[in-house]
């Protein structure tokens, strides 16, 4: 079994290129449905990654619907590829979204929001395992923009597929995660 991220990078971007779009929407659906029961509902700013289409990432919209009827503040990122960091901004009715040249969809402009606000992150994902460490796409984004938040920002992984036992090449800048939701379960680290 492949326990190293690259290797796990590589398995699970394959297992998702099998997906087909009814799958995708069925499982995000069953996600959004275990996000309802974690415990994090009385927090205000809440992190949504927008879904990469073309990487079949978990259709985040059922989540947004979730956060926006419980009028939470629902903040989302552009990414700076020259300096691996990302500029959070809130979600509005006016908040224009644009795929940028990698395909991942990212405001415009707005109101921009600084990392310390944040409550509650939803982190996407390729891999993780029972610790609750996880392989995204390795460039580091989401490492960087969680060391930027207070200590006790809930970090949410979203997964189509379910843990693995355990990721060998861990480095002690990765953030691991809080929790983890899956279709069939909720993981707690």
């Amino acid at each position: 079994m492949p326990s190293n991220k690259k290797e796990l990078r590589l398995q699970y971007k394959n297992l998702r290129k099998e997906l087909s779009l009814d799958n995708i929407e069925e499982k995000s659906l069953e996600i959004a449905n275990n996000v309802i029961k974690l415990p994090i509902w009385d927090k205000t700013y809440f992190h949504v990654f927008l879904p990469i289409e073309e990487q079949k990432e978990v259709n985040t919209e059922y989540i947004l619907h979730l956060l926006s009827g419980k009028d939470k503040e629902i903040v989302i990122s552009k990414s700076d590829f020259d300096t691996r960091k990302m500029t959070h901004f809130l979600l509005t009715d006016n908040t224009k979204i644009k795929k940028n040249e990698y395909n991942i969809p990212e405001p415009v402009n707005g109101l921009q929001v600084p990392s310390e606000t944040i409550e509650v992150a939803f982190v996407p994902l390729l891999a993780f395992d029972d610790s609750g460490n996880r392989v995204g796409y390795g460039k580091g984004f989401y490492d960087k923009f969680l060391a930027e938040c207070k200590p006790e920002i809930i970090k949410i992984g979203l997964s189509f597929f379910e843990a693995e036992n355990k990721i060998d090449d861990v480095f002690e800048l990765d953030i691991k995660l809080d929790y983890c939701v899956t279709p069939l379960k909720i993981y707690t680290f």
